[in-house]
């Protein structure tokens, strides 16, 4: 399925601005609250705080308590509340203040809302979307630093969107609201402030399973989610320098899936690199790295290779942390010696 969405690079006649990822999130629940009332946001701190990234400040302004909803700290509590309103007929954006608190809400969301329609022999819809921040190298040590996203991707029911760009992170958004089935929708905690970028002023949807290619190349194709997506152009650019010529490639959502592009792009380069912010062991980096292998494999000049998160709790140390999650150099120096540069 092609994105429909206006790339703003490529944009003609459309007035596009430079926002930050965190003020392209505020502006999708904004715009998803004002065009339909059934939209309501609910969470810790979700009202007068914005939550501690200030993510969604000034909508309880706008919405008034009733559709922006502050909670008890009980995630088990307020997303089963969710589950049964999206059943009823609202579609609720529920805020996990931290992605490693999936912990707590994994039968509300694997047993239930996953389930819920398959279960009802299609009687019932979830259209919820749960916010979730994933990511390392706050300095928030080891219980508020993962990212799990590969956990509610191995869950049948469930789509999850990991989005890298303001641009991105605008589109999928909306695209989850809108969607009548449970989406996961994983935030770089990072990236909020860090990362600006160009938003059409304009209404547009990013289609979930529609993977976006950053950057093109021929050498070498390195595949990024997330966070990762940045560390994987800054080591193009520097690749570029020694005369390796990558393409970077941003699966958008690990669920729907976008295999084709991911082939496709490996069949042209013959080399791979997929990185991932999560775990090594048993997460995204391999199963993106399977698909690839089984979808490319004579076009192959050699073994995917991988990049992840090491697999230690994340230290609170900054040197430590810092080592425990891919970088620009690793990439590089993995991609070189793949290249035999």
């Amino acid at each position: 399925m092609p994105d429909t969405a206006i790339h703003p690079e490529r944009s003609r006649g459309t007035a596009v601005r430079e926002i930050s990822y965190a003020d392209a999130i505020r502006e999708a629940l904004a715009e998803e609250m004002r065009r339909d009332p059934t939209v309501f946001v609910i969470g810790e701190d979700v009202a007068e705080a914005g939550t501690p990234f200030k993510v969604v400040k000034g909508l309880v302004e706008e919405f008034g308590k009733t559709r922006v909803v502050d909670t008890p700290i009980s995630e088990a509590g307020f997303t089963g509340l969710a589950v049964g309103a999206a059943m009823a007929g609202m579609r609720p954006v529920v805020d996990i203040m931290f992605g490693d608190f999936m912990t707590l809400i994994m039968d509300q969301v694997v047993n239930q809302a996953a389930k819920i329609h398959y279960m009802s022999g299609g009687k019932w819809k979830v259209p919820m979307v749960i916010r979730a921040t994933m990511g390392a190298t706050r300095r928030s040590a080891a219980q508020h630093s993962q990212s799990l996203h590969a956990w509610p991707s191995h869950i049948p029911g469930l789509k999850v969107a990991i989005p890298s760009t303001p641009y991105d992170a605008k589109g999928l958004l909306k695209a989850a609201i809108r969607d009548d089935n449970p989406v996961v929708v994983f935030e770089d905690k990072i990236s909020y402030a860090k990362v600006k970028g160009p938003v059409p002023d304009e209404d547009y949807v990013i289609p979930l399973g529609v993977a976006d290619i950053k950057r093109e190349g021929s050498d070498i194709s390195i595949v990024a989610t997330s966070s990762m997506v940045q560390v994987a152009l800054g080591a193009a650019t520097m690749l570029e320098e020694i005369g390796i010529d990558a393409e970077v490639v941003d699966p958008r959502t690990t669920w729907p899936l976008d295999e084709k592009t991911l082939i496709e792009s490996v069949k042209k380069t013959s080399r791979c690199i997929v990185v991932d912010e999560g775990y090594f062991r048993y997460g995204v980096t391999g199963e993106i790295a399977s698909v690839i292998a089984e979808g490319a494999f004579y076009d192959l000049d050699g073994p995917v290779r991988r990049l992840g998160a090491r697999h230690v709790p994340i230290p609170f140390a900054p040197p430590l942390e810092d080592a425990t999650v891919p970088n620009e150099r690793d990439v590089v120096a993995l991609a070189r010696q793949m290249c035999n540069k």
